[in-house]
């Protein structure tokens, strides 16, 4: 006998359990010799990572798609592994040598601290996997692997040496993203870009040689707005300290402007008055000429949009900061550097190399933390006169007796503050206070620095043209189809692929240098020593970005380079399942490395997740205090109800999952659901009948059930066919509460208690077959919940026939119409009823009659043959025939004939028709006010989409409650 209760919290890990002693994840548990296959790889955790929302609704998707496939007969691989997670890791490892104030990662050395990472490694890579077992991730977790591991590092620099060899992989002095805390590059994914509040300071570059020219504004019909002299460009900046390693001034070719000083050379503002730079002035289509002063400086050692200027135009690029984001202190003193870089200017030919070991940062600059020679830079300009100015006496600058102005809508005022006697100057510097987006490292929290460094690159471009057409062919599609354009636009845009990182953890490049800086690549020392003809090596001290050994995963996890038979059942795979935000990091490189090495592409489909953001939309922040952890979700709720909340809000056409406790208790109450219609089913006598078959009853009632019972697996069959996972659990969540528990059990009642046995015994056979047909339809959404009954419901029945997630998927037995039209016609009586009732608020106590007109033969039949469930679930006291319909009642279409309900003595219509009315205009006073927010521009535009989205759906809701209460007000009218 079951349990009163269902207790998640023993049965989950009992259950996961009896799975695991019987190797029911190991690829092909369950299949047939000849089985298709059917592969997934997971897409591989960080392995000192935690379990968190965005891996629960991910893992969960790929659990329902692999549990189905078991059950229909595939033979199914899901390969799970972990990621070393390069910078991420050894940011663990050094912060916990910090904290336990043991020598750092330098003092102990590179092998001694990778050593120590291992262990690290060792010691959480359980803590993950664990959490997805928790989860009730099926994996096959016999084959494990590990980015780092033998084999998988065996592939990696196997791929890297043929790129090598091929011309696809080679050194080159580019822009990055550089960290200055953890001092090394990295990818565009680690860094955040956050608004803050920053400033824009507008300076002067004057003219050489004092040269002047006439600067003309003019409205957009023509008109001279402003003609003055000048002997000076202007520019604007939020980050003056670059301004040292400019290399030129650039304006839009049609700005006429600046037109007459186009060629010329101008002067950077800043470092000794006799040893400034020079620098030209020249055209690109870059510079907006609406934007600011229209003249962009050109630091392309420090700005990504600079840096295309500057390779453009053949700029030179000065870097002026070292690995930590101080100013570069190495090299002569500036005014030889200075002579190196004019003499650029001037003619001489110099290649990059050679540029970036000019230092062009000042001496009374050198060595200075970035944010503090800003600070410098700024008072210098600003004490020569080369800051723009704004009038002091400015409508928007109030000046107060005594001191200076902090801030005003101009900025700040970079002055002293006044003598409580002196008179405020007549002009202050023009300092913008804007908000800005500042990029920061996603780990370090520190705001990273584009620079130009030595790096190792892949050659995207070459290997992006397959991957493109491959999407474009059809060999592999996405869904929802729309991401296939994020696809197209990155690719079609891509750029060289930074794959190095001044890491100790990771995959070291196999690259060696002799002592004349001559490269050797090869899979081992031995092999390159050998290649240099036995001299000395010294090997790249980098390793290799973590993504380079996640693009490999399709493969080189089923044994690749070597010929493995797994490699040859499981390559491609079927289905990845992923988040938007990595279609280009990873999706897109698996795609370029699978038809590279494999000659085929890696997954006929991707499958794009939603975002889980918490029940308001907002994106979960532990700033914003609305971060769910999915594991106090199992632990309150269970991982079915979890799962559950997870799978039946995940909708191809939106981008977020609104995930809450409220969800995953909804998910709970589904569970209890389930299990109290089983133990009702069990005391009532049904027990699972060896040798039942749904097709041999004789039933109305029962006929019904299996041919509802085969809608509902075509229906979810489809669903997932298509990845639509919230119509899937959906379908099988109506079917389960509202078909069988609500209706059939219900409608059973009599039944059960009742003198026919022929049609007890017959609908106990029914019901017990319906539970396990439920079990195995709902089990891969609820795997935990229904293996438990699967096996208990045996106690007082036919056994089980092994495990329920080995079982086979089920299949449409029953297909009545005629049962099925009778049945849903009793229920759409019934609820049509209901619904009256509780809109015209009738008393849940109240009798009411019922009076049908307009009834054919067939109807009047049906009501006599259900004429008791009808007066006991409809709350009727009479049920009758009439030719017209009675006065004062309401009135609803069922089929052919019209129900009446005569209510004006069951309720006062005066205070119905007062609440109605007060409801109406409230919600109609909140849709006005929530269409005029979406109505505005501004709101649609700048609000974050999922606040957008809110209120979106608020306004739906709202106008669906409208309607039904208007609906209510006509019914009302049509009493009264």
């Amino acid at each position: 006998m079951l349990d009163k209760t269902y207790d998640a919290a023993s049965v989950e890990p009992r259950i996961y359990e009896t799975w695991e002693k019987a190797e029911a994840f190991k690829a092909g548990a369950g299949a047939k010799d000849g089985a298709p296959a059917y592969s997934i790889v997971i897409p591989p955790p960080n392995v000192t990572g935690s379990l968190h929302m965005g891996h629960a609704l991910n893992n969960t998707l790929q659990d329902i798609l692999v549990r189905w496939k078991r059950m229909q007969g595939f033979d199914v691989l899901w390969q799970p592994g972990t990621d070393h997670a390069g910078i991420a890791t050894q940011m663990v490892v050094e912060r916990e040598l910090m904290e336990a104030q043991q020598p750092g990662r330098r003092e102990m050395g590179r092998e001694a601290f990778v050593e120590r990472v291992w262990e690290q490694k060792r010691k959480s890579e359980g803590t993950i996997l664990g959490q997805l077992k928790r989860l009730g991730a099926s994996c096959d977790w016999s084959r494990t692997e590990f980015t780092m591991s033998p084999n998988l590092s065996d592939a990696v620099l196997k791929v890297f040496v043929d790129l090598y060899n091929e011309g696809l992989i080679y050194k080159s002095k580019r822009l990055v993203n550089w960290d200055p805390k953890f001092e090394t590059a990295i990818s565009d994914l680690e860094v955040e870009n956050i608004e803050t509040d920053g400033h824009m300071w507008h300076f002067k570059y004057p003219l050489a040689g004092g040269e002047t020219y006439e600067y003309v504004e003019k409205d957009e019909d023509g008109n001279i707005t402003l003609r003055e002299t000048r002997d000076y460009i202007s520019i604007a900046t939020t980050r003056p300290e670059t301004m040292l390693g400019d290399g030129a001034v650039a304006v839009h070719p049609k700005d006429e402007r600046y037109k007459p000083i186009v060629g010329k050379l101008c002067e950077i503002p800043v470092g000794p008055k006799d040893k400034r730079r020079l620098i030209p002035i020249i055209t690109d289509e870059y510079p907006d000429p609406d934007f600011g002063s229209g003249a962009v400086k050109i630091t392309g050692a420090h700005d990504f949009n600079d840096y295309g200027v500057a390779q453009r135009n053949k700029i030179p690029m000065y870097r002026l900061m070292d690995t930590k984001g101080a100013m570069r202190s190495d090299g002569a003193p500036y005014a030889e550097e200075a002579a190196k870089a004019q003499a650029i200017i001037d003619g001489a030919q110099m290649t990059i190399n050679e540029i970036d070991l000019i230092n062009i940062v000042p001496d009374d600059l050198r060595g200075l933390d970035r944010f503090e020679a800003r600070k410098r830079v700024i008072d210098q300009i600003t004490a020569e006169g080369l800051a723009v100015t704004v009038p002091a006496d400015h409508p928007e600058v109030a000046w107060m007796k005594g001191q200076a102005p902090d801030w005003h809508p101009l900025g700040r005022a970079i002055v002293k503050p006044l003598e409580a006697d002196a008179e405020a100057p007549a002009e202050l510097p023009m300092v913008e206070s804007k908000k800005i987006m500042q990029p920061f490292g996603d780990r370090s929290k520190v705001v990273i620095e584009p620079m130009l460094t030595d790096q190792w690159f892949v050659d995207a471009k070459t290997l992006a043209a397959p991957a493109l057409k491959a999407v474009q062919e059809g060999d592999t599609k996405f869904v929802p189809e729309n991401w296939d354009k994020t696809y197209y636009n990155w690719l079609n845009d891509i750029q060289p692929w930074c794959i190095s990182r001044q890491l100790w953890w990771g995959h070291q490049i196999p690259v060696w240098y002799d002592e004349d800086g001559k490269e050797y690549c090869a899979q081992t020392e031995e092999e390159a020593v050998a290649l240099s003809g036995g001299k000395a090596l010294t090997r790249d001290e980098d390793v290799l970005d973590t993504w380079f050994s996640s693009a490999l995963w399709p493969f080189s996890t089923l044994g690749w380079p070597h010929e493995t038979p797994e490699l040859e059942r499981y390559y491609k795979t079927d289905v990845l399942v992923t988040g938007f935000d990595i279609i280009f990091f990873w999706v897109a490189r698996m795609m370029m490395q699978g038809i590279h090495f494999m000659k085929e592409v890696p997954f006929h489909t991707v499958y794009i997740n939603s975002i889980v953001v918490d029940k308001n939309g907002k994106k979960m922040s532990k700033s914003l205090g609305n971060v769910l952890d999915p594991l106090e979700l199992i632990d309150s709720y269970g991982a079915d109800a979890t799962r559950f909340a997870l799978a039946s809000q995940e909708v191809q056409s939106r981008r977020t999952l609104r995930m809450s406790d409220q969800a995953a208790e909804g998910g709970q109450r589904f569970a209890t659901k389930l299990w109290n219609a089983a133990r009702f089913a069990e005391m009532n006598g049904c027990a699972r009948a060896a040798d039942f078959d749904p097709a041999t009853t004789r039933h109305t009632l029962n006929r019904w059930i299996a041919t509802e019972l085969g809608r509902c697996v075509t229906e979810v069959t489809a669903a997932l066919d298509d990845f639509r996972f919230n119509d899937a659990s959906g379908a099988v969540y109506r079917f389960t509460w509202n078909t069988f528990c609500d209706w059939y059990l219900e409608l059973a009642k009599p039944i059960f208690n009742g003198d026919d046995e022929a049609a007890k015994t017959e609908t106990r056979a029914t019901a017990a077959w319906a539970i396990d047909e439920i079990l195995k339809i709902l089990h891969p959404f609820m795997p935990f919940l229904t293996e438990e009954l699967w096996e208990r419901l045996g106690d007082e029945g036919a056994k089980a026939d092994g495990l329920l997630m080995l079982s086979a998927w089920p299949t449409a037995h029953v297909s009545d119409e005629t049962a099925a039209d009778e049945i849903n016609w009793l229920v759409t009586l019934i609820s049509e009823i209901r619904s009256v009732r509780s809109e015209m608020n009738v008393p849940a106590g109240a009798k009411v009659s019922i009076v049908l007109v307009g009834t054919n033969e067939e109807t009047q039949a049906r009501l006599e043959t259900h004429r008791s469930a009808i007066l006991r679930l409809a709350r009727a006291e009479t049920i009758d025939l009439a030719d017209a319909a009675p006065s004062g009642s309401a009135q609803i279409i069922v089929g052919e004939a019209t129900v009446c309900l005569p209510l004006a003595g069951v309720i006062d219509l005066s205070a119905e028709n007062a609440r109605l009315d007060k409801e109406i205009g409230k919600l109609k006073g909140e849709i006005s006010k929530i269409e005029k927010k979406l109505g505005n521009p501004k709101f649609v535009e700048k609000a974050p989409q999922d606040v957008v989205d809110g209120e979106r759906e608020k306004v739906s809701e709202a106008k669906t409650r409208l309607e039904k209460v208007l609906v209510a007000k006509n019914r009302l009218a049509e009493i009264g």
